[in-house]
């Protein structure tokens, strides 16, 4: 048996992947990956913010900053496009995120009850495109119910993106996604600031929150491959896998008590005129 001339393997294998993949032999360079930023000068400093055509997944427990990180990636995106979010248990406030930045009028809010809802309606706003951004908070699903999810899942989200414009932005409580993911980032609480009202005589002595510090790591960051085998790592760059950054309270409890306050105290000279 002679043997088979490289054109002839390659029509055999051209052949046998015919309808699955488009050129085999043709060599296809990966393009730069655009970016958007995050809102949050440390977060861009170290990602060089959230890739587009990709899957980005923040991860973190409760009280480490991811709502605030969503809601500043939100107001720097419907700035200038228009976005989706998808609350897997509608736990969102328009009136806080209206407070902080995001335009309301761009960004379409879909209110789940439970994780199947919000996977199909991940699914439709994909596949329906359109959006520069599609923001899914898994944040208050429990982690074992997260677990179950199949992996095909998170295959299908990042492949269905890769070539668009769309900023696909996963928000849970543990890591899920994984290689799935061009970006993965973990939070994680910092130390709370707080302020005293001992001087205001229109409220009792109290401690009201100002602000909290949340820390930053990249676990995983996808690089093209001529990056990977022309850049060395040291131990400056795994020190710079890291950041912190301060969320500030958008409307502090205790403004809001002074303004119902000073509402109560006109109405009651109001009545005694």
């Amino acid at each position: 048996m002679g043997m088979k001339t490289a054109a002839a393997l390659r029509l055999e294998v051209e052949s046998a992947l015919a309808g699955r993949v488009a050129a085999p032999f043709q060599y296809r360079d990966r393009r730069a990956v655009e970016t958007a930023p995050t809102g949050v000068a440390a977060v861009d400093a170290l990602t060089g913010g959230l890739p587009r055509g990709g899957l980005t997944e923040i991860f973190g427990a409760v009280g480490a900053g991811k709502t605030s990180l969503l809601m500043a990636a939100l107001a720097g995106r419907t700035a200038a496009e228009a976005c989706a979010l998808v609350d897997a248990r509608d736990a969102f406030d328009p009136e806080t995120a209206e407070a902080g930045g995001v335009r309301l009028e761009r960004l379409l809010w879909v209110r789940c009850r439970e994780i199947a809802q919000a996977m199909r309606a991940t699914d439709l706003l994909i596949q329906g495109g359109g959006f520069g951004m599609i923001a899914v908070d898994l944040s208050d699903i429990a982690p074992r119910v997260l677990r179950q999810v199949p992996l095909n899942v998170w295959f299908r989200w990042r492949r269905a993106v890769e070539e668009t414009q769309t900023i696909l932005l996963v928000m849970e409580p543990e890591a899920n996604a994984k290689t799935c993911a061009s970006l993965v980032l973990r939070m994680q609480s910092g130390a709370a600031r707080w302020a005293s009202t001992a001087g205001d005589l229109r409220q009792t002595e109290a401690r009201l929150l100002e602000g909290r510090g949340s820390g930053l790591e990249r676990v995983r960051a996808r690089k093209r491959a001529r990056d990977i085998f022309m850049k060395q790592i040291d131990a400056r760059e795994i020190e710079e896998d890291c950041a912190a950054f301060e969320t500030r309270i958008v409307r502090p409890f205790g403004e809001k008590f002074n303004a119902e306050t000073q509402s109560a105290q006109r109405r009651k000279r109001k009545e005694k005129t």
